[in-house]
């Protein structure tokens, strides 16, 4: 991997590829390998494909406690300023949807098009106030936890029931490699983002996905996005739990490949 810094944090990062560039936000498990694998792969034939580990996951550094969703889009859109991105496309998975999103809203110049996969207007705009509390609760208390222990708290919601068992165990290695700090903020940064007022201001083309076995932001949550944000469209992948880039490669390259493609140069 590369590295790079952002605002005084090592940022690592994966690029492959040639081609306008697409920019990949993982979620709040997991890093850029273990999450992008298959679309570092098979999209770079079209692409530069970069993703990175975002603070507090995978060979980055863990943010300051006081980080929350703006600072962590701060600090992508300095990623890509960095890395001398031009108006790329940008597709986050769940906390990376929601930080796709903050980074619209506090530059929305910068993004081509949206990806959103498994997202959330974060936690507080997506989900009611008591699932919210539950939720945080949860995260905060699995990030004491031994890896392995942690991995058996969190992995049950990442997939369906009938995902690929090589793919689940290739994803709960990377859980294993979790930054308890780098979890807790990305929880709280989660759990506070409202990112309701932004929707319907997002101008470029956006795609929302959802896995409809998607646990942990299922159906309607995506539904609601989809009817907020202007001109968007809503693809469901059949049968496909929430880590949908991991759990179903091929359908998720095919939806972001032709969502793209159509969103033009």
């Amino acid at each position: 991997m590369d590295e790079v810094e952002v605002e005084g944090l090592r940022i690592a990062y994966r690029r492959a590829g040639h081609g306008p560039p697409l920019v990949l936000v993982h979620g709040f498990v997991g890093d850029a390998s273990s999450t992008w694998g298959g679309q570092l792969e098979a999209l770079s034939d079209e692409f530069t494909v970069v993703a990175w580990d975002g603070p507090g996951a995978g060979g980055s550094a863990d943010p300051p406690d006081w980080f929350r969703l703006p600072q962590f889009a701060e600090c992508l859109a300095g990623f890509v300023a960095e890395l001398g991105l031009e108006h790329p496309h940008v597709a986050g998975l769940s906390f990376g949807g929601a930080m796709a999103l903050e980074l619209y809203r506090g530059h929305p110049g910068l993004p081509r098009t949206l990806v959103l996969a498994g997202a959330y207007a974060g936690w507080a705009g997506s989900l009611p106030p008591e699932t919210v509390a539950e939720r945080l609760r949860f995260c905060l208390d699995v990030a004491d936890l031994p890896p392995d222990d942690f991995v058996e708290a969190m992995l049950p919601s990442m997939f369906s029931r009938s995902a690929a068992p090589e793919r689940v165990t290739a994803f709960s290695a990377s859980m294993r490699q979790f930054h308890p700090d780098g979890f807790r903020a990305m929880a709280r940064a989660s759990a506070e983002a409202d990112l309701r007022s932004v929707l319907g201001r997002v101008s470029v083309p956006a795609l929302v996905l959802c896995g409809d076995q998607d646990a942990r932001a299922p159906l309607p949550v995506a539904e609601t996005l989809h009817a907020a944000i202007p001109g968007s469209e809503l693809v469901v992948l059949d049968g496909v739990g929430h880590v949908s880039a991991v759990e179903a490669p091929e359908l998720f390259n095919a939806a972001v490949r032709t969502f793209l493609r159509r969103s033009g140069p």
